[in-house]
């Protein structure tokens, strides 16, 4: 069978140095018309409808939005099922790793090297960071293809392990208590530290605490939880928007932290339990200002800047337990160990778990709305002690037993 000829177009010709060329106009994907030129009426041909296909797979990318403007859309869909903290906290990472590495370009374009290369960012941080940022990235691709914005997800196959791992800290022993106690006694954070320890409240709970959510009277006075602080370009917002509904939770007050709280009633001019000077709750940075007491009187190693005669000036402090800050005769260095605000909950926690509390209403006072967090902790702290589980193991393996 003879083969079919293709239907060539005839075209205009043009002389350009003494060479004669076929010559046709297009229109670009920006509407703009273009010339293209051959020698022969097939290459110009052959020219055209190559054009035609990249004009006409750009105006697909096009017609998809930028990963930027997907993740603004995305974020906005999710704003009306998540906390105001949480929708903060989401903007924040996709902003730094994920429309900072890929935000110019178009969802359709995105291909699983991309996505590796943009999760390098997030890798050099802790593996938390790490997995937040890829449960994001995910999410908004997977919900792009949802959507038929794009017909592949680049993410798929993406690990979700990665991130530089972070040292669980112990809970605080009773010496390590009675130290850190002693060392902020009268000082701004010791009412923070008292709700902590003894009543296991989260910061955000700690710092939204007011004075009508403390019952000193009837037979067991107790706190309850019921707001939620958060911060929005350093300004404190209080929220009756809880982390979980396991969070609403009411606390019997030990009797050291009943006296911490009554003393600290009489002498407050606010409705908040832990409040700043104008009787409002705390910022962020105050919140920082407050936790410094405790780090100052540390004998972690520090550096700071000082600026001398305009010029910027790098000091480095190594305290020695015992001595007094030479900057500061009120401050002397007594805790020779690192406190986290979490760490004070975390203590709580364990000593209700050594105490035998059993593990439902430890998960009832901590708020977990998982039981597997609580039996997690569980665990570690009633059962990673091998001297005592030793006569547990003998009796079930032990000459006891016949053989």
């Amino acid at each position: 069978m003879a083969k079919r000829r293709r239907a060539i177009p005839q075209y205009g010709t043009v002389i350009m140095n003494g060479v004669e060329y076929y010559r046709t106009r297009i229109t670009d994907a920006d509407g703009k018309r273009v010339a293209l030129y051959g020698r022969t009426r097939e290459e110009l041909y052959d020219k055209v409808e190559e054009a035609k296909r990249q004009i006409e797979d750009c105006t697909f990318r096009r017609s998809t939005p930028t990963v930027a403007e997907y993740c603004e859309k995305w974020l906005l869909m999710q704003s009306s099922s998540i906390r105001v903290t949480t929708l903060n906290d989401y903007k924040s990472k996709v902003k730094n790793y994920i429309v900072k590495q890929l935000g110019d370009m178009y969802m359709a374009d995105v291909t699983a090297d991309d996505v590796k290369l943009a999760l390098v960012a997030a890798s050099r941080r802790s593996s938390s960071v790490y997995r937040s940022v890829n449960m994001l990235i995910k999410c908004i691709f997977a919900s792009a293809m949802d959507s038929h914005i794009i017909d592949y997800n680049p993410t798929l196959n993406i690990s979700a392990k990665g991130g530089i791992p972070q040292k669980e800290r112990d809970a605080l022993t009773d010496e390590q208590v009675n130290q850190l106690l002693d060392a902020i006694k009268g000082l701004p954070p010791y009412v923070f530290v008292m709700l902590g320890l003894y009543a296991g409240l989260r910061r955000e709970e700690i710092l939204a605490l007011k004075w009508d959510s403390v019952y000193f009277d009837g037979e067991a006075p107790y706190l309850t939880v019921r707001r939620a602080w958060h911060t929005e370009h350093n300004r404190p917002v209080i929220s009756t928007e809880l982390k979980t509904k396991a969070a609403r939770r009411d606390i019997p007050l030990p009797k050291q932290l009943e006296e911490c709280l009554k003393e600290a009633k009489k002498k407050s001019t606010s409705e908040y339990v832990v409040a700043n000077s104008e009787g409002q709750p705390l910022s962020y940075t105050q919140f920082k200002r407050v936790w410094q007491y405790i780090v100052t009187r540390s004998t972690k190693e520090r550096t700071y800047v000082r600026y001398v005669n305009g010029q910027k000036i790098r000091h480095t402090v190594s305290p020695v337990l015992g001595e007094v800050a030479s900057h500061n005769g009120r401050v002397k260095y007594s805790l020779d160990f690192q406190v986290t605000p979490h760490q004070l909950r975390h203590t709580y926690i364990t000593n209700l778990i050594a105490a035998s509390v059993d593990p439902k209403t430890v998960q009832y006072l901590a708020g977990h709305e998982n039981s597997k967090i609580t039996m997690d902790i569980y665990a570690k702290v009633k059962y990673n002690k091998p001297h005592e589980l030793l006569s547990a193991v003998n009796g079930a393996f032990g000459q006891s037993k016949g053989k």
